[in-house]
């Protein structure tokens, strides 16, 4: 490589990242929307809120007298998760409501880390939810989208009228002791690591972890460059894993909700998820509404249960919604 081409090369590199990313203002960025083109099995009409400033995306699809199936992903995720699940939802009479959290997807990305708090998701979809007017939802939640939406569920209780989760949970520590799983505390210090270096390679990593490299392009799709990336940096860090994290006494004032909570409650996780291995089993034995539902493990799958046995889960939600009329 000539002299020349090495400090064309470090010129580009060292340009501030402001220069290409698309801010619609100040702190703020906005993904263009030809990232979401020609995506496998997203055809979907995008639906906009704007909510406390931010334009967030979500998904409406479905009869719109169907009751509702509010679906909410994780992290670093977003409403392409869902795909699989949304047409067998559909065509059994249900309307899916499927957003995407600020930071991610469609919606608006905040560059600044500090704001990406737990409370401000959590606040952020209860005006999305409030905005629809949504009643009698059946919520359903994996990794983030479980932490998220059970505070959502439980704050806002009488516009829910059933649950179901997988791999995910709602970690309230008591002490300064962690209660989340060593493979937790692995992936959050090799997360550390990411957000020192600057990036965390999203679609890559979901390919991996499906088998199924077709879908790195994707989870790509959101993140031009870095700079997009501040709430999939550093989310899991905000995952209360001690007392002292914020999120930690509200987690536990919700789940003095959920261990009171007598409608219908079902867990359908994943047979190799080594981060919530052993999570379902808390809220069947806590919250009464999980007594005598038909909880399973779904096999075959790891974290991202709804990439590799998406039609599954879907047929799982539909047969539990079935099975427990409103």
């Amino acid at each position: 490589m000539s002299l020349l081409r090495l400090l064309q090369l470090v010129f580009i590199m060292s340009l501030p990242v402001k220069l290409i990313a698309d801010e619609i203002r100040p702190g703020v960025l906005r993904t263009p929307d030809s990232r979401f083109e020609n995506l496998p099995g997203y055809d979907f009409e995008p639906n906009y809120l704007n909510i406390r400033g931010y334009r967030v995306h979500y998904l409406d699809e479905g009869p719109s007298d169907g009751e509702v199936v509010f679906m909410l992903h994780g992290e670093p995720s977003w409403s392409f998760l869902y795909r699989k699940m949304i047409p067998i939802l559909n065509r059994a009479g249900f309307r899916t409501i499927v957003p995407d959290l600020i930071g991610f997807g469609r919606s608006d990305k905040p560059i600044s880390m500090e704001t990406h708090t737990y409370l401000f998701h959590v606040d952020a979809m209860t005006e999305l939810v409030e905005q629809l007017n949504l009643n009698d939802v059946t919520f359903f939640g994996q990794d983030w989208g479980g932490l998220i939406g059970l505070r959502v569920v439980a704050e806002n209780e009488e516009r829910f009228a059933r649950v179901a989760i997988g791999n995910t949970g709602l970690p309230a520590p008591t002490s300064t002791q962690s209660p989340t799983t060593p493979a937790f505390m692995n992936w959050k210090a090799l997360n550390q690591r990411m957000i020192d270096a600057g990036d965390i390679p999203t679609g890559r990593m979901i390919a991996n972890l499906t088998g199924d490299p077709s879908v790195q392009v994707a989870y790509d799709a959101p993140f031009p460059d870095p700079s997009y990336k501040a709430g999939a940096l550093i989310m899991p860090q905000r995952v209360p894993v001690s007392v002292n994290y914020p999120g930690a006494v509200a987690n536990a004032a919700a789940w003095e909700i959920f261990r009171r909570w007598e409608k219908p409650f079902l867990t359908a996780f994943s047979d190799s998820d080594p981060v919530t291995a052993g999570g379902d089993v808390i809220f069947q034995r806590e919250v009464p509404g999980a007594q005598d539902q038909n909880h399973l493990t779904i096999k075959g799958a790891g974290h991202f249960l709804q990439e590799q046995k998406g039609e599954e889960l879907a047929e799982v939600i539909a047969e539990f919604m079935r099975n427990n009329p409103l």
